[in-house]
Parts: C-alpha cells; structure tokens; sequence
C-alpha cells in the first residue's frame, strides 16, 4: 500500500527547529538545515518582498530600510524559542534575551558563552541583529549557537523588530 504525506507549513517548521537544535531522539545529523526546508514553503510573496528589498549593486543591506512587521517576527521567533526566552537571570541551550538590543555580548551571567562570542566586542544593535541571524556562525565563527540563521531579508527583519520590542519592556 502506497502513501503519500503532505506536510503543512507548521508541521515543517517544527521539524526545522528540530534540525537546527540537534533534533531529538533519533536525530540525524545530516538532514537539511531549518533554512533549506524553510524555502520550500515560502510564498512567493515572500520571495519577491526579499528580491526587492535587495540592493542591486551589492551593498549591504540596512535593516533600516525594512518595514518591519514585530507580530510576524513574534511568528519567526518560534524557532528560537526552544533555545531561548526573555525572561532574565533564565537560560537555556541559549542565553537569555532578556533586554537584548543594546547589550554586549557574552555578558549573560550564569551562561557559558563561546570565547568567540565572549570575546567579539559585538553589542547587539538592530543592524547587528540583522546580520547576525542571517548566518550566526558566519558571523562569529566559533559561536556555539548551532541555529543556521533566517535567510530571509523580511522575515529576518520582522524578527529583529519582534526582539526590540521585547527589550523595550
């Protein structure tokens, strides 16, 4: 007997969680990245937004220049939230963002940071935020943080403003 499975969008973004924090029991260490299986259910909406939002001649992209949406970064913080939570002096596998925009990093206490995280210097500005979770480890090669970063522009962009909003209370 044959079966086919469809696979709604929530039911991916669990499994993406899973891959991006090691999975769970049984586990495979060479599924596809969060970001890879992401891509395969994005509205074409969301495609053109990021292609248009893209600098044409290759310069950087400013976070700044988004319209940012912190109800649908709330959305996109969900793969985050196995890892990590707002509340202070609370961490997980991940520091806790309690009043993250504008803090240095490595300076959680009672979290045992990476010397690459530690000793980056970064502090954690929107535009930071912004590049960082793109891609965490090719940002500071050597993090801990196993996430392979949100490789969309707007969504990436809707996530900083969903953490700035948290900070601010």
């Amino acid at each position: 007997m044959k079966r086919n499975f469809l696979m709604g969008a929530a039911a991916l973004a669990s499994l993406a969680t899973l891959s991006a924090c090691g999975g769970g029991a049984g586990s495979d260490a060479n599924a596809p990245a969060p970001a890879e299986t992401a891509a395969a259910v994005e509205t074409p909406a969301a495609t053109e937004t990021a292609a248009a939002a893209a600098p044409a001649d290759g310069a950087k992209l400013e976070y700044a220049s988004f319209t940012t949406d912190a109800a649908a970064g709330e959305k996109v913080f969900a793969a985050c939230r196995t890892c990590h939570v707002f509340d202070e002096g609370v961490n997980r596998v991940g520091p806790s963002l309690h009043k993250v925009v504008g803090r240095k990093s490595g300076s959680v206490p009672g979290f045992s940071y990476s010397d690459a995280n530690k000793n980056s210097g970064i502090t954690w500005t929107p535009q930071v935020l912004f590049e960082y979770l793109k891609d965490p480890k090719g940002y500071v090669p050597g993090t801990k943080m196993a996430f392979p970063g949100v490789k969309d522009d707007q969504k990436r962009a809707d996530l900083v403003a969903y953490l700035e909003q948290q900070s601010a209370k």
